[in-house]
């Protein structure tokens, strides 16, 4: 009778929600508050980890590529935020793949950089950095290295997803995962010419009116985004981010470099800029032969 209630005591194994993956650090989860403390999910955090694994399913394939050639990976998160996505990467992947690997989280709040080396630290992940530091400046700064394998942005606002862009081409990155965020550059830019440019072409009126303005400036920046990539020699994918329900900002751009021709989308990204009068944006969405001249 004894033995019977003694074994009616000890607690039976913790039942994890079948939404985490096997090999999953519980820790982990519940640190970066996915799970509750006693291993449950709600609602929120069943809809956050959906969309971290969703993005991983796009990610890790690129990972696996570049680990089979080059034999780790570099990986930089910019506008890391609380770095979920670099955590899962890193748990999911570089922790069973070995040493050798590093991910980099940039992020310009200095409060989640020192929380996210406080959790790397517990954790044991050692091929994890944090830096205080905008996009722009992560460029120039001599804590990163001079190449980069992968480049992240997610949801960078405005002009942070092509300062991200600049990042990787500059370090010769071999594939880009870009969620853009709002962009407010170009709108600005097609609102100041909008009087001069309405008597040129009737193309204009695309962004007459200030709602229209706002929203072809959105997806006019994210086409010369593309083309700028393609102009570099990048294979560029453009998809929706299917599980991100909660954001109206939906659009992925993974962009792989291959050596591709570039006359073409570099003349057509010229022409783009001409047609709707941004010939002064020529130098953010520059091409790799202007960076030569």
């Amino acid at each position: 009778m004894k033995r019977l209630e003694q074994a009616r005591k000890v607690p039976a194994p913790q039942e994890l929600p079948p939404e985490v993956r096997p090999g999953q650090s519980i820790e982990l989860l519940k640190e970066l508050h996915i799970l509750t403390r006693d291993g449950k999910l709600n609602q929120d955090s069943r809809r956050k980890l959906k969309q971290v694994y969703h993005l991983y399913n796009f990610i890790e394939p690129l990972l696996r590529d570049v680990k089979s050639e080059k034999g780790s990976v570099s990986l930089v998160d910019h506008g890391a935020g609380k770095s979920y996505l670099g955590f899962i990467l890193y748990d999911l992947f570089v922790k069973a793949e070995g040493e050798g690997s590093h991910i980099y989280g940039i992020e310009t709040r200095e409060e989640l950089v020192s929380k996210s080396l406080e959790l790397a630290a517990r954790l044991g992940f050692s091929g994890m950095s944090f830096l205080p530091l905008s996009v722009a400046e992560s460029t120039t700064s001599s804590k990163l290295p001079e190449t980069i394998d992968i480049v992240t942005a997610l949801h960078a606002c405005n002009t942070a997803t092509d300062d991200a862009i600049d990042f990787a081409l500059k370090k010769k990155a071999k594939h880009m995962v870009l969620v853009p965020c709002c962009q407010a550059e170009v709108a600005s830019v097609l609102r100041k010419n909008k009087g001069k440019d309405i008597k040129r072409s009737a193309l204009t009126e695309i962004w007459r009116h200030p709602i229209h303005t706002r929203e072809f400036g959105s997806q006019i920046t994210n086409v010369l985004r593309c083309l700028q990539l393609e102009a570099h020699g990048y294979q560029v994918t453009v998809t929706e981010l299917v599980g991100w329900e909660h954001s109206m900002k939906n659009e992925l751009i993974v962009a792989t470099y291959k050596n591709l021709p570039r006359r073409r989308p570099s003349e057509r990204l010229h022409e783009v800029l001409h047609e709707v009068g941004l010939e002064e944006m020529k130098s953010r969405f520059y091409t790799q032969a202007e960076t030569t001249e």
